[in-house]
């Protein structure tokens, strides 16, 4: 009698896995969540679970402020020299190399002129893959250039900030771009011409202590980092505790530093009602030229005739 039934022998097949191909899920860095490329592409790089703004490459951003086709690019072909033979794990002339390669770009900025919805403006746009976007003697250069071309133009002026700061590997070079492009700036300010700063994630350091904050009208994203020194620097310098997100485009906002926090959603239709407001400006002349048209009479004493010499105090 057979106590115990034979047992059948299954033979066992490999399955082989199906392989997902690379590059089809990305992280959020803000909430974490595991999110399909495609539709973070879909939406303009903006996270659909917690609307966090991650970076938009140059291009993309130029897609997104531009009419297609309009943009017209100049100083394409300026680069950064290692004047200071900057060495390190890896040198600053091998550091701009493997930059160039990976953007495809030859520094952190773009410059040009475009239109929107038919408006002419100068536009500016800073790629934080280009060595952190660090401002090094080019990006000051470019920045400075593009400032007077709407300058003697009459057009009205948008950079797009995105920055670690001022760039090391040039030293002093890198911190004087700071006083450049703010002399640039004000002689466009004095000629009643419109400037607008688009801050991005993250704006730090000596752009911030710059060109990014002396726009006439200053646009946000969500969530930015904004801010010029790290919290544990300003920490140890202040010996005093700081409030929570006090470097973020939100906080900033409450203090008057920022004047409108804009989804990337909104920010072409923004960008184009703040280019319509602001175009009353370039209707209106500088004072200096009105002055010259009206024929201003010159304070120069006429031949001939003494100039009568002011009157005492309390005459």
């Amino acid at each position: 009698m057979q106590l115990f039934k034979r047992r059948n022998k299954y033979s066992t097949l490999p399955v082989k896995k199906k392989e997902i191909p690379q590059g089809l899920w990305d992280k959020c860095k803000n909430c974490n969540e595991v999110v399909y490329r495609k539709l973070l592409k879909e939406n303009l790089n903006v996270c659909p679970k917690c609307n966090f703004h991650h970076p938009l490459d140059v291009w993309e951003r130029m897609d997104l402020l531009t009419d297609k086709g309009s943009f017209m690019q100049i100083d394409e072909g300026m680069e950064s020299v290692d004047t200071l033979k900057f060495e390190g794990v890896a040198s600053y002339a091998e550091k701009l190399e493997s930059n160039k390669r990976k953007t495809g770009m030859n520094d952190a900025i773009v410059c040009g002129t475009a239109t929107l919805d038919g408006r002419p403006f100068a536009l500016g746009v800073m790629d934080f893959r280009f060595l952190g976007a660090s401002m090094g003697s080019v990006v000051g250069e470019k920045v400075t250039r593009l400032t007077e071309l709407a300058t003697s133009r009459r057009l009205p002026l948008v950079i797009v900030t995105a920055s670690g700061g001022a760039r090391m590997y040039e030293g002093m070079l890198s911190l004087m771009q700071m006083a450049k492009t703010s002399g640039a700036l004000q002689r466009h300010k004095q000629q009643n011409l419109p400037y607008i700063v688009v801050m991005t994630h993250p704006t730090t350091a000596g752009v911030t202590a710059s060109f990014a904050s002396l726009g006439d009208l200053t646009l946000a994203e969500p969530k930015a980092l904004i801010g010029f020194a790290g919290p544990r620097v300003i920490k140890d310098t202040t010996q005093a505790e700081l409030p929570e997100g006090f470097q973020t485009s939100e906080f900033l906002l409450k203090k008057g530093m920022i004047d409108r926090i804009v989804n990337r959603s909104e920010l072409r239709k923004e960008l184009s009602l703040c280019l319509e407001y602001l175009g009353s400006w370039l209707l209106s002349e500088p004072a200096a030229q009105k002055e010259d048209a009206k024929g201003k009479k010159s304070t120069k004493p006429k031949k001939g005739k003494k100039q009568k010499a002011p009157a005492p105090l309390g005459a």
